[in-house]
């Protein structure tokens, strides 16, 4: 009877190993998604429409015809004035972000064509602290600009900070002013400025270029603001609205001209500055 009788085996479940970067959690709706997929869609959820950031040469290349033909000032640092310390030596921070993102600060200035048409333009980078806004972020959007001024051309800034960086300190500030009078320059010469607000657009950036374009426009679910809405809610003492300071918000209220998803912006832009120039 042995010749019928199948020996039993005990069943050893085996363990899949998966690369850690095939797979994404949604920040938005929590799925899991695959990297491959997100990144033919850039980088937005294909289940919720969650616009995941991306970098700075990632937003170039979405918009540009062949990215950036030219980049400007690509070696400008930032030097230690204030030689500041917080948790860390504001030397070593700085350091460790051009280790993190592969340049020397938080913008990425330079210039392109869309469909054909020279675009000067800065696209911030959030990977690299925070995307803050300190003397050499200032001084390469007053370049890039005076750039446009100089070449008749159009200028673009996609944005994407947490305000002005506290280790520069009134360093930082001064660049509110700098690149305001810059685009008032380009306004004078009769030549567009289109504004893209990403998540976060905060602090001294949204109150200084961010803001001023002669069009405006958002990515959905971004956060807009000056203050953000826990120091604003207890600064007043009040509740806020639904959705207050995200781009949808801005939009009902006049502050952003459109929202357009990612995979859009491109066309959105093309057709913006084919009436616009």
């Amino acid at each position: 009877m042995a010749w019928f009788r199948k020996e039993k085996q005990k069943l050893v479940a085996q363990k899949r190993e998966l690369a850690a970067d095939v797979w994404e959690k949604c920040d938005g709706c929590g799925e899991a998604l695959y990297t491959r997929r997100l990144a033919e869609n850039f980088r937005v959820c294909t289940e919720c429409g969650h616009h995941f950031r991306i970098s700075a040469p990632e937003y170039a290349d979405l918009l540009f015809d062949e990215g950036f033909t030219e980049e400007f000032d690509p070696d400008l640092r930032s030097a230690d004035p204030l030689e500041f310390v917080d948790s860390k030596p504001y030397t070593l921070r700085i350091a460790q972000a051009e280790k993190k993102v592969g340049t020397y600060d938080a913008v990425l200035t330079g210039a392109g064509r869309i469909e054909g048409r020279e675009v000067c333009a800065g696209i911030m980078d959030f990977g690299f602290i925070g995307g803050s806004m300190g003397s050499v972020v200032g001084e390469k959007i007053a370049r890039m600009v005076e750039q446009g001024v100089e070449r008749t051309a159009p200028v673009l800034i996609v944005s994407a900070s947490g305000g002005a960086r506290m280790q520069e300190g009134i360093l930082s500030l001064m660049q509110l002013a700098k690149t305001s009078a810059a685009l008032q320059r380009l306004a004078a010469a009769g030549l567009p400025y289109i504004s893209i607000l990403t998540h976060p657009t905060t602090g001294g950036v949204t109150a200084s270029y961010a803001m001023l374009g002669d069009v405006n426009l958002a990515e959905p679910g971004a956060l807009i603001g000056f203050a953000g809405p826990r120091v604003i809610k207890e600064t007043i003492r009040q509740d806020l609205p639904d959705g207050f300071q995200r781009s949808e918000f801005l939009r009902d209220h006049g502050m952003v001209d459109r929202i357009v998803p990612r995979g859009e912006m491109r066309d959105t832009v093309a057709l913006l500055l084919h009436h616009m120039t």
